[in-house]
């Protein structure tokens, strides 16, 4: 609008304008619309459809590994007590065990001592780990304080595993140094030495107990026992190789008496089942967002159905006819041929289905076939990796359509501002002509009246009444 007008003609020219302008405008923002509408929508679904798609390449990656069908599965029936893994060199077996014992490392203390204890002169603690060990010297100043005592041991035996701290007696007052060692086994006990008098109190032997206030051992170094199938074996630590060739025992705790666990060595068909079901998944949700994707919904009488966002498009019908081909098609091996040999069969939705007593049995009959339907240059696998890899990587066709579609969406835009501007001319130039108009009707107008004036004012004219 451009200030007040329709003076001089009493015409509504703001009306007139804006009519003229909206008939301009409205077909071309329509059109406009819907384009925008159509473009955004299918970039979105082709958007949907290649996140789908990438899940799945994903989920053949995983399962098309020949590392996942070499590993080797140890599974404990009482991880409480034990656990292990395996190599993939290990060979499958079922052992009975028991844990009689956990391995432990040295504990002691010195003898109770005055809380306010000090080293009556210089002189050398010698901390050794196990009879056959050098030891370690650790120099000592008069007027040292078991704290002090305390902080050089730590210092000095950092490396060695072994640490000290003080431990206080409320009820009596007294203190006593405890050391702990890291290793563990039979023999590795700690045991503090001195030639000199001043420190003579500090002393200990590890392989003797503490009763009381004495020194000792709180806690003697010694062996892991266990047993496996009757056989009585020892380690040092409780982590234990070579007791079963390539397969590695963690002991935890010790067993109930009269009930072993059992190990079992095999091949990781756990792990392959699990891959197995998450291929199945992301194809299933592939099919499922491509139905979505291309379905026509009525939603009632008179009434426009509602559509995916890539009804009858091509792409998808030649994607996933291309992955169904590949599906279906059988390997040229014995044992294992097609996806039916191992339980998944296909459904009426296009889904799949698994009947996990034939994957298992499978499996159990047939480990190396499955390995070799899957994977390799011509498994299952790496077959469908070909018919899809070009939709979904960098520069492929997905891409470029979703690029395509991101140039008509940025045109669109340019369009509308170029429409906003020719209209907004439009609508100068019509205020314009309308306006001059009025003016020339405005002047006209007075002329007539000044007219009439001068001619009613003429002799020999009769006014009449109106």
């Amino acid at each position: 609008m451009v200030g007040i007008t329709g003076i001089g003609s009493g015409i509504d020219i703001n009306s007139i304008v804006s009519a003229m302008v909206s008939a301009e405008k409205a077909p071309k923002e329509a059109q406009l619309a819907r384009l925008e509408k159509a473009s955004t929508t299918k970039f979105s679904a082709l958007g949907q459809l290649k996140g789908a798609l990438s899940e799945f390449q994903t989920a053949m990656k995983d399962l098309n590994s020949l590392t996942l069908f070499e590993k080797r599965s140890a599974t404990s029936s009482n991880t409480g007590a034990l656990t292990a893994s395996a190599s993939k060199t290990a060979l499958a077996g079922s052992y009975q065990m028991t844990v009689e014992r956990l391995a432990s490392s040295s504990k002691v203390a010195t003898a109770a001592l005055a809380s306010d204890f000090a080293a009556s002169a210089d002189g050398k603690l010698t901390v050794k780990l196990g009879a056959a060990d050098a030891g370690v010297e650790v120099d000592i100043a008069a007027g040292d304080t078991l704290v002090q005592i305390r902080d050089k041991l730590n210092t000095a035996l950092k490396d060695k595993g072994i640490t000290a701290n003080v431990i206080n007696n409320p009820a009596d007052g007294k203190s006593r140094l405890v050391l702990n060692a890291k290793e563990t086994g039979t023999g590795k006990d700690i045991s503090i030495e001195t030639a000199d008098a001043g420190l003579t109190s500090l002393a200990l032997d590890g392989s003797i107990q503490s009763a009381g206030d004495g020194a000792g051992y709180l806690q003697q170094a010694a062996d892991a026992e266990f047993t496996i199938d009757g056989l009585a074996l020892k380690s040092p630590s409780n982590t234990v190789s070579g007791a079963i060739p390539e397969v590695t025992l963690t002991l935890a705790g010790k067993t109930e008496a009269d009930k072993p666990l059992t190990l079992t060595v095999d091949q990781d068909k756990t792990g392959v089942t699990a891959n197995i079901k998450k291929f199945v998944e992301a194809y299933n949700k592939l099919i499922s967002t491509a139905n979505q994707l291309t379905s026509v919904t009525p939603v009632g009488e008179g009434k426009a159905p509602v559509t995916g966002g890539l009804v009858g498009d091509a792409t998808v019908r030649t994607l996933l006819g291309a992955v169904r081909n590949e599906l279906v098609n059988p390997a040229e091996q014995e044992g294992v041929r097609v996806l039916a040999d191992l339980g998944i069969t296909t459904q009426k939705d296009g889904t799949l289905k698994i009947d996990d007593t034939k994957l298992g049995k499978a499996l159990s009959d047939n480990f190396d076939a499955v390995g070799t339907f899957f994977t390799g240059d011509t498994g299952l696998m790496s077959r469908v990796d070909k018919r899809i890899d070009g939709y979904i990587q960098t520069g492929g066709v997905l891409e470029q359509r979703m690029k395509g579609l991101q140039t008509t969406i940025t045109g669109i835009d340019k369009q509308k501002e170029d429409l906003t501007r020719r209209v907004a001319q439009m609508q100068a130039r019509l205020f314009a002509q309308f306006n001059a108009m009025d003016a020339l009707v405005g002047r006209l107008n007075d002329t007539s009246a000044r007219l009439t004036q001068a001619l009613g004012s003429l002799p020999g004219v009769v006014k009449q009444d109106g």
